[in-house]
């Protein structure tokens, strides 16, 4: 079994929100030369834990720390320059600076049911009072990238340890959300 699990340094440490007002605030990226600067004009929502293969991860986490804010409350402030899509195929368009990794924002702009949401990830949130992960998602998703399906229960049992319900999908208030854009869509519901 593995000896030393880390999830996230937010979750491993315990983060909790610390200010119920927060209102956004300025994601900074690694660099120490010309960082990127976007600001968040908003509160966030849904912030979780992410175990998929496509999200960037602090140096030796396991998974991402990952929330949504609209869209339009998210701006480039500084070295845009340095910005570049990950994958232009993927629904998220996530975008990244091209020196230090960092996914800075990531917007959803085709036809689903997060279009107008911007996926961000606020540990690189200047300022404090964010909310703490509420859940982890694709839980499952990093024996993907390697890790041993065996200790699999122990990052459960950790994830659950901080207070992060762990789901190999997205949490049951958001699959709703999904399946009732899809119904909608289809005609299937009508209000």
């Amino acid at each position: 079994m593995t000896t030393t699990i880390s999830i996230h340094p937010t979750v491993d440490s315990a983060y909790r929100a610390t200010d119920a007002a927060f209102s956004g605030g300025t994601l900074v990226c690694r660099c120490t030369s010309r960082p990127v600067k976007v600001r968040v004009k908003s509160d966030i929502a849904h912030n979780h834990a992410c175990g998929c293969t496509k999200c960037w991860k602090p140096e030796g986490s396991l998974f991402s720390v990952v929330a949504v804010a609209p869209t339009e409350n998210v701006e480039v402030l500084e070295n845009g320059d340095k910005l570049a899509v990950v994958d232009a195929s993927a629904l998220i368009q996530r975008h990244a600076c091209k020196e230090c990794g960092v996914h800075m924002y990531g917007p959803v702009e085709r036809d689903h049911p997060f279009k107008g949401l911007s996926f961000i990830h606020p540990e690189r949130f200047e300022e404090k009072g964010w909310a703490e992960p509420g859940f982890a998602a694709f839980v499952s998703s990093i024996i993907e990238a390697g890790f041993p399906p065996d200790d699999m229960p122990a990052v459960r049992a950790k994830l659950k340890d901080s207070s992060v319900e762990p789901y190999d999908c997205l949490s049951p208030a958001l699959m709703d959300y999904i399946a009732t854009w899809t119904a909608k869509k289809n005609g299937v519901l009508t209000n």
